[in-house]
C-alpha cells in the first residue's frame, strides 16, 4: 500500500474534502500534476479543471475547481479553490449555458484584452466539460 498524506480542498463556501490520500491529480496552470506522499514543497496556481483524489481508505473523489492555489508542504497538501463543486453535483445544463455565455462574450468583445480574457475563459470551460466527460 502506498504512503498516504493529508489532503484538504477548501473553497470560500466550505471545506469540501479533508482526508488521508495516496495521490492527488490537480489542474495546474502549466498542466495537470500529481502529488504523492513525500512530495517536494511546492506552491502552484490552478486553472479550472477536475481534481482527482485517490483516498487512502479506497475509492476516489472528483471535484471540479474554477482555479485557485496549491500548497504542498511536509504536513500535506492544501488546495484553496476559487470555487469548487463535487463532480456528481455538476449541472450539465448550467455548464452548457456558461459556455454559450462565454461564446457570446468572445463574439461581442471589441477590445483585444477583453476578447483575450473571454477566449481563455471559454477554453477553460470547454476543457472542464471535456474533463468531466459531459
Amino acid at each position: 500500500m502506498a504512503d498516504s498524506f493529508k489532503f484538504e480542498l477548501v473553497s470560500p463556501e466550505r471545506l469540501l474534502l479533508s482526508e488521508q490520500v495516496s495521490a492527488v491529480v490537480a489542474p495546474g496552470t502549466e498542466g495537470y500534476f500529481t502529488v504523492m506522499a513525500h512530495h517536494a514543497p511546492l506552491m502552484a496556481t490552478l486553472k479550472p479543471g477536475v481534481v482527482h483524489a485517490t483516498l487512502a481508505s479506497g475509492g476516489e473523489k472528483r471535484i471540479y475547481v474554477q482555479g485557485g492555489f496549491a500548497d504542498i508542504n511536509p504536513d500535506g497538501f492544501t488546495l484553496l479553490a476559487e470555487h469548487a463543486t463535487p463532480v456528481e453535483d455538476i449541472d450539465r445544463a448550467d455548464l452548457d449555458q456558461r459556455i454559450r455565455d462565454a461564446e457570446e462574450d468572445v463574439a461581442d468583445a471589441t477590445d483585444a484584452g477583453v476578447k483575450s480574457k473571454a477566449e481563455v475563459r471559454l477554453s477553460d470551460l470547454r476543457n472542464a466539460r471535456d474533463a468531466l466527460g459531459l
